[in-house]
């Protein structure tokens, strides 16, 4: 699972108001080249959510990326979109679990793919 995908991920289970971010709970993490596209990255810059992404490339073991707020003007930078494409797009969890943050229900992920299916009684 790619950090473009946790980025977008919320726990839906019935009555969580703060289903956002899930934090990462990592058994595996792989890096799986891909061609960037800055086009593409400067597109996809204003939906993500800096901060829970920030802390999720950390949690996967990469810090390189600035911590405030980024202003767009830095999508000017090579070096910039460089780190944000690595972060976004190759960095996989491959085994691990999401958690809610309200609820502590994980949610696991296998083979780069995270299961949010909700028991019976969570919808």
């Amino acid at each position: 699972m790619r950090l473009l995908t946790h980025n977008m991920l919320s726990s839906t289970i019935k009555g969580v108001s703060n289903g956002f971010p899930l934090t990462i709970e990592a058994a595996k993490v792989v890096e799986k080249q891909v061609d960037m596209n800055s086009d593409f990255l400067k597109n996809i810059f204003s939906k993500i959510e800096w901060k829970p992404f920030v802390e999720a490339a950390k949690t996967l073991g990469f810090s390189e990326l600035p911590e405030e707020d980024v202003q767009p003007s830095l999508l000017d930078s090579h070096e910039f979109l460089t780190k944000f494409h690595h972060a976004l797009l190759e960095i996989h969890l491959e085994e691990g679990a999401l958690v809610c943050p309200e609820t502590g229900r994980k949610f696991p992920v296998n083979k780069g793919i995270p299961n949010m299916l909700l028991l019976e009684d969570e919808v």
